[in-house]
């Protein structure tokens, strides 16, 4: 398995910084990279964010249960998972994950991935943080396709993991299958800083079915984000799309002459379109 070292070159000066142009030059490096390998679509790349950085994430990391998390103990479907709503921590952790879905990081994505416009979800509907204790497990499965919360399509995965000296004999690795679901291609083991981008589709198989074997007090965690694009049946939806602007009753006659012909012959195009 190829897996990548790059640090995503993030400015920690002032607050969490990138430099549109830098992450589109990281993104366009390691496209070919991504699109050509398999099962779909993907790549692993170590050391992702500056170690200052994941660290404070780290030590951020909720380890009380807050009564907005969500608690799964459905057996195949998710087995002794927390997933952890970052709008509802504190301001510092609030302020990084609102990072993740900056138009820097949007510019990234779509370098590496040749998906074009994506959209980032401010809800965190299903990402977030995500904690799984020991015996839990997560059955291979393709992702829910439609968000209907913001009526887009989910087009891409981005996990990082926060598990500091992981053994290999915990488990916990992420196994990427092939869409007849026959072999597991990759198995990715959840160490700490490393960075799994995937497609999502119906066909992309995905999880980390074994129970995990984890001493007591040691968890699997995660920073899961999901990203979205908008369906293109709104540019036929909506004819008329500019902006428009209405002058006031007081306003002077040949002002509100002009603006009354361009409206009306936009609105005579818009009819006959």
């Amino acid at each position: 398995m190829e897996i990548i070292q790059q640090t995503l070159p993030i400015e920690l000066s002032s607050g969490v910084n990138l430099n549109i142009e830098a992450a589109q030059a990281m993104g366009k490096k390691l496209s070919s990279i991504y699109t050509q390998n398999q099962p779909f679509p993907h790549i692993v790349i170590d050391d992702f964010l500056p170690r200052e950085l994941i660290d404070n994430i780290d030590s951020l990391f909720p380890a009380s249960v807050n009564q907005r998390d969500k608690h799964f103990e459905s057996g195949y479907r998710g087995l002794h998972k927390r997933q952890i709503n970052p709008n509802f921590c504190e301001s510092e952790l609030r302020n990084i994950f609102y990072f993740f879905n900056s138009a820097p990081m949007l510019q990234f994505l779509v370098k590496l991935t040749s998906i074009e416009c994506l959209l980032p979800d401010p809800y965190f509907s299903g990402g977030g943080m995500h904690e799984t204790r020991a015996g839990g497990f997560l059955g291979i499965h393709s992702d829910f396709r439609v968000a209907e919360h913001l009526r887009a399509e989910r087009r891409l995965n981005l996990i990082i993991y926060l598990n500091k000296d992981w053994k290999e004999d915990y488990g916990g690795n992420l196994e990427l299958w092939d869409a007849n679901m026959k072999n597991c291609i990759k198995k990715v083991a959840p160490i700490y800083n490393r960075c799994v981008i995937f497609n999502t589709d119906a066909k992309s198989f995905h999880g980390h079915p074994d129970p995990l074997n984890t001493p007591e007090g040691i968890t699997r965690r995660s920073i899961a984000l999901y990203y979205y694009t908008a369906s293109e049946k709104v540019l036929d939806e909506i004819k008329y799309r500019e902006t428009v602007y209405r002058p006031r009753p007081e306003d002077p006659l040949k002002l509100r002459a002009k603006y009354f012909v361009k409206n009306s012959v936009k609105k005579i195009r818009s009819y006959w379109a």
